[in-house]
């Protein structure tokens, strides 16, 4: 049987394999209905991107979040609410990375932030699972940016339509084509293993 042509598999992590209950919250909190909606003006939003790529406190987070998109809460309120939001792994999410990581390389590129990494690195085993670890706020990059991409390329030294990338955000996916990842769309433990399947990295069934 051919070796298969994926030589590393990135997940997400919030959504793919992790809870991640933020956009409720945000859609009561700012009265906005589509998830859609809330995502675009999330990973567009100024201070997201900032808190992400490492450059200001949370605190300054925040205060900027409660600002421009006007929440009826204080920044404290907020910071603790948003403290909760990823929650832990899904169902079955260890067991389809251990299945993966025989097969392959793993390891996950994700839009965090230290607040979050530091409350729960150490806390779930999943984590110490990767080979690699592509998290935006220690590479000064967020996605769907071009720039996260062509770093995590050039930290992998693979060719890049042979490093699958996993997320369950159509705008993060678009990114990772653009530069050349073999990426798919993927909501949770179920959709990561049909993709796997896709490419032969795990048998049907």
């Amino acid at each position: 049987m051919p070796e298969p042509a994926i030589e590393v598999v990135l997940f997400d992590l919030g959504g793919v394999l992790f809870d991640f209950g933020g956009v409720q919250p945000m859609k009561s909190l700012s009265g906005i209905e589509h998830d859609d909606e809330i995502w675009r003006r999330w990973l567009g939003c100024r201070w997201v991107r900032t808190f992400e790529r490492g450059s200001c406190s949370a605190e300054q987070f925040a205060e900027g979040v409660v600002g421009d998109w006007a929440l009826p809460i204080t920044p404290d309120a907020f910071l603790h609410s948003f403290r909760s939001w990823l929650g832990g792994p899904l169902a079955g999410a260890d067991v389809l990375v251990r299945e993966a990581r025989n097969k392959v390389k793993v390891g996950c590129l994700s839009n965090t932030n230290a607040l979050h990494w530091t409350d729960h690195e150490n806390r779930w085993e999943l984590l110490s699972a990767f080979d690699f670890r592509f998290l935006s706020f220690q590479m000064g990059y967020v996605k769907p940016d071009r720039e996260i991409f062509d770093r995590t390329a050039q930290l992998l030294d693979r060719p890049r339509d042979r490093v699958l990338f996993l997320d369950d955000n159509a705008i993060n996916v678009e990114g990772a084509r653009a530069a050349g990842f073999h990426a798919m769309q993927a909501v949770g433990v179920d959709e990561a293993r049909r993709c796997l399947m896709a490419v032969d990295l795990l048998p049907e069934g």
